[in-house]
């Protein structure tokens, strides 16, 4: 068996996070309940982000975040997740390979959009968000990359992919190849 090159490969939704000031007048003309995270679609993530007012554009989701955190402090990491090649998937991209942390699993290019978390945040410090999972959602079975995966020491799997079928494939796969190559996995 190969010695691991890399300390952690996560595996997750690749979100882009949105965030802007909101006031609490917005959130209740809107629907939104202050300080929750609602599952949204296409045309409501497109109609939110029309309302909002300026905003900041970061890659986000769980096992993204972790891969980051783990880069910044010295560590090794890579990251298997969806994006569209769009504008928001070149934002994914650029931030978390910016942050030391290797990416490499093929854009969409056909399909739904880059997923994106919109995060209104009132003058209280509340964050309300609107989460669309677009492409991040679609990550399945092809998408894992085996030689990725024997590379790590630890593969990450992020709870938040268990729900769409094609997602736990994907996890499921990631875990046995973990598994023969005498790495750990980690939930």
């Amino acid at each position: 068996m190969p010695q691991a090159s890399i300390d952690v490969v996560g595996i997750g939704n690749a979100i882009v996070d949105v965030i802007a000031h909101g006031e609490e007048e917005f959130l209740a003309r809107e629907g939104l309940v202050k300080g929750t995270m609602t599952l949204i679609d296409a045309d409501r993530a497109e109609a939110l982000y029309r309302m909002m007012g300026p905003a900041i554009e970061a890659s986000g989701g769980s096992a993204g975040n972790t891969m980051a955190g783990i880069a910044s402090l010295g560590g090794t990491g890579a990251y298997i997740g969806k994006v569209r090649d769009d504008l928001l998937g070149q934002v994914y991209r650029h931030d978390i390979t910016a942050a030391g942390v290797r990416f490499e699993t093929p854009a969409a290019t056909a399909g739904p959009g880059t997923a994106r978390c919109l995060i209104l945040v009132t003058p209280d410090g509340q964050r309300t968000m609107g989460t669309y999972l677009g492409a991040s959602a679609d990550l399945g079975p092809a998408d894992i990359d085996p030689d990725v995966i024997v590379a790590g020491q630890i593969t990450y799997l992020e709870g938040y992919l268990f729900d769409p079928p094609q997602a736990q494939e994907a996890l499921h796969k990631a875990a046995a190849i973990a598994h023969a190559a005498g790495r750990k996995a980690a939930l």
